[in-house]
């Protein structure tokens, strides 16, 4: 399965988060640690995971060689994260990638020094992952969705397109807290209410 954008800029991220890392230890044979927090088991993120090793791979990183990946999964209870980014910390890890806003989250609140590389956040400056888009500042990069924003946009399309109705549904994973926020707010712009479904 080939490797999406998304994918590769988080690749690229965290090989330029080892790399100087590998120029300092090149010769000592060091085997890097990347702490993976996720919200789902390996297993039904194997595809993602595998293209996740195959990249490192690309990149001279080889488990069993010089990586070791620690995976702690949430198993979709975000209340799990504080304890499994502590976890990485205590592992002294090298680096820490994140899926989802709550394993940002935590992982930031876990440690100030070892480096974070979000592969996706719906809105890390408004949650407080990071200082700003252009200079996130401290241990924190990566990537942002930008979901919360969008999500009044989306609705304002939807009732351009079908406006006759007032109501709207949508199956998916539970929101965020912010995502819910700027959709109801769009939805009260366009007289429309949202019904999540399960």
């Amino acid at each position: 399965m080939p490797i999406g954008l998304i994918g590769l800029a988080v690749l690229l991220t965290v090989a330029l988060t080892l790399a100087p890392l590998v120029a300092e230890t090149q010769t000592a044979g060091k085997v890097y640690r990347i702490g993976v927090l996720e919200v789902v088991p390996v297993a039904p993120n194997a595809a993602n995971f595998a293209a996740f090793r195959q990249g490192l791979r690309e990149l001279g990183y080889v488990e069993g060689q010089n990586l070791v990946i620690e995976y702690r999964s949430a198993d979709g209870r975000a209340e799990r994260f504080p304890d499994l980014a502590g976890e990485l910390a205590r592992l002294k890890v090298d680096v820490i990638v994140t899926q989802g806003t709550p394993a940002a989250l935590a992982a930031k609140h876990s440690t100030g020094t070892i480096p974070i590389v979000m592969a996706s956040s719906g809105d890390p400056l408004g949650t407080g992952i990071v200082a700003s888009l252009a200079h996130p500042g401290g241990n924190v990069t990566g990537l942002s969705a930008f979901a919360t924003e969008i999500q009044g946009k989306q609705l304002d399309g939807i009732v351009l397109g079908l406006p006759q109705t007032n109501r709207r549904s949508r199956a998916q994973e539970p929101p965020a807290l912010d995502v819910r926020e700027h959709r109801a707010c769009g939805g009260r712009r366009a007289h429309v209410s949202w019904a999540e479904l399960d």
